[in-house]
């Protein structure tokens, strides 16, 4: 396992090193004492699996307000996504900033997304399937979110969105 830290102090992409050999190949996916190394969670409550029938689904921006913040693991098993996480710790270096990354079952690459993050994506094919580990468990009353195309984080997407639900829709611009 590689951990690459992006420009976002604390969020890393998470590529794996594969053994190969005739059969194909074997990887670690995540190692709780490789991710304590570098200060990251590393006990994970809750798993969630998003599949998105069609290319252009936008799902995001969403996080969980404290004390119920969640630190994520995000990979796509099947298909492909543009994932942008972007760091809303008002004490952060990074603060507003964001960073994209293409995820997708032939790279395996994941995004590691710390507490305080907002976490989204643009799926990039049909029949896309997400996987996500969190660190807390959902809360109703903490789930947040953000325009995807909120002015203040001017998000560059790669493609356009044809399907969001309601609420991501209708989430408010941030405020400061």
């Amino acid at each position: 396992m590689l951990f690459k830290e992006t420009a976002l102090p604390g969020a890393y992409v998470v590529e794996l090193e594969p053994l190969t050999d005739e059969r194909g190949f074997f990887a670690r996916s995540w190692d709780v004492g490789i991710a304590a190394e570098h200060g990251l969670a590393t006990h994970w409550v809750q798993s969630n699996v998003s599949f998105n029938r069609a290319a252009g689904t936008m799902r995001g921006m969403h996080w969980q307000a404290a004390p119920d913040a969640e630190d994520k693991l995000v990979r796509a098993t099947a298909g492909a996504v543009w994932d942008v996480i972007a760091d809303l710790r008002p004490e952060s270096p990074a603060f507003l900033q964001h960073t994209g990354v293409r995820l997708d079952a032939r790279n395996r690459t994941a995004i590691y997304v710390p507490k305080g993050f907002a976490h989204g994506f643009l799926t990039l094919e049909d029949d896309t399937e997400v996987f996500y580990e969190m660190s807390e468990r959902y809360v109703p009353h903490a789930a947040r979110g953000c325009r995807w195309d909120d002015p203040l984080l001017a998000i560059d997407w790669p493609d356009q969105v044809r399907v969001i639900s309601e609420r991501d829709a209708t989430y408010p611009d941030l405020v400061l």
